[in-house]
């Protein structure tokens, strides 16, 4: 299946989120053997990213939102865990911080971008401002929607600059999200990731819905796509996610960067000294 051409949000084109459904999984996987693809494809990002890291060129951008309990730290978890950390990045967007504050609201988004050479993962993300920001009425709406504008022009700029952009929407029901919160609250070493505020913000779904339509319809753009990703099964989730970011990956034509020093000269001069035994002179 191309997963890329199925989830994306086609720039432009009209996105109703209660039409997708979240529990979509293909008509011919199975989990098992969706489990046993998605580890190949992440061995195959894994050397990809060594690529990435060793070439030093480019760099690659992977954004995960939804709502809460989509998904977004098991996805970094699973699917990126093993990356090597000199290159990878994770970023989470919290609550700002009076510093984050001070400054315009795509100031802490240039901050965790990615350097050449790494990929960065955006844990929520910029689109926070034109989310959370919409919903509780924190800014007016002549602020929160000339922000679209602002953030196709960032990430535009990204763009140019040899970034490659990946943006998830991960897609669940409400019946799920309020399972998952309950398996927090039945497990003792979840119960850190559950508060009140999980259970109040359910409220705010519709809203949320429609802000997040808007969101996706307006900078879903051919150099930074959204993709909506069914998410209600994780092992699925995972598979298209996976599958998405190796393809882009082998897209960007990476490799090993050209020889810098005689390779040859270094063999003759050291290798031909490791067959004397350590600390033992050479004979004149």
């Amino acid at each position: 299946m191309d997963y890329r051409k199925k989830f994306l949000v086609e720039p432009g084109a009209k996105l109703r989120l209660d039409k997708i459904d979240p529990s979509y999984a293909g008509k011919t996987h199975v989990k098992k053997d969706a489990k046993d693809e998605t580890a190949k494809l992440v061995e195959r990002i894994d050397r990809l990213q060594f690529l990435l890291y060793a070439d030093a060129g480019k760099s690659l951008l992977i954004v995960l939102q939804g709502l809460d309990a989509a998904g977004k730290d098991g996805v970094i978890r699973h699917l990126f865990g093993s990356m090597n950390p000199q290159g990878t990045l994770v970023h989470a967007f919290k609550q700002p911080s009076k510093e984050e504050l001070a400054h315009d609201f795509l100031w802490r988004a240039h901050q965790g971008a990615p350097g050449r050479g790494q990929v960065a993962i955006f844990n929520r993300s910029h689109y926070e401002d034109v989310l959370v920001v919409r919903v509780h009425k924190l800014v007016e709406k002549a602020v929160w929607s000339a922000r679209y504008g602002l953030i196709n022009d960032f990430e535009m700029m990204l763009s140019q600059n040899g970034t490659r952009i990946l943006k998830f929407y991960l897609h669940i029901s409400p019946q799920e999200q309020l399972e998952r919160f309950k398996q927090r609250l039945d497990d003792p070493a979840r119960h850190w990731k559950i508060s009140e505020s999980d259970y109040t913000e359910r409220e705010f779904w519709p809203d949320y819905s429609k802000a997040y339509e808007e969101a996706l319809q307006k900078t879903s753009t051919a150099t930074a796509p959204w993709f909506v990703i069914p998410s209600n099964h994780k092992w699925f989730r995972n598979l298209a996610i996976s599958s998405i970011v190796a393809e882009t990956l082998e897209e960007m034509g990476l490799g090993l960067p050209p020889t810098q020093v005689d390779i040859g000269e270094i063999r003759r001069k050291y290798h031909a000294a490791e067959r004397e035994a350590p600390g033992k002179k050479k004979k004149d």
